[in-house]
């Protein structure tokens, strides 16, 4: 049984930093694309960041991009989102997903190219 469990999620003021993680365990990850998606209240989930299995391949979504850094373990199948320089429209919640392979392009960002999904972890920015 595949499970993703997400940590490391709290309140921060505007500019603190926050190191989130996310625990993958019931298969292989090996070949698996992992990205972090967020959905705010009222909004629908977007995209966050995504790493490939191997290799340099890695994109963010123009609102992170320079403070947020994604990255892996694949030995320890943890997935990382370091979050620097926070703000309050950064309040979400925060999903990881898996999903197998690497998709060139705006694909890889959509929700649906992901199978595996964890429960989600409460990221709170205040001003």
């Amino acid at each position: 049984q595949v499970q993703l469990v997400e940590s490391g999620g709290g309140s921060v003021q505007t500019g603190g930093s926050l190191r989130l993680s996310c625990a993958a365990s019931g298969r292989t990850f090996a070949g698996y694309t992992m990205a972090w998606f967020r959905q705010a209240p009222g909004k629908e989930r977007e995209f966050v960041a995504r790493k490939s299995y191997t290799g340099p391949h890695l994109a963010y979504a123009d609102a992170v991009k320079g403070r947020f850094a994604i990255s892996r373990d694949n030995a320890k199948n943890v997935l990382y989102l370091q979050m620097n320089n926070l703000k309050p429209e950064d309040t979400a919640v925060y999903y990881c997903a898996a999903g197998a392979g690497w998709s060139w392009g705006t694909e890889g960002s959509t929700a649906e190219r992901y199978g595996d999904w964890g429960q989600g972890t409460q990221v709170t920015v205040s001003s």
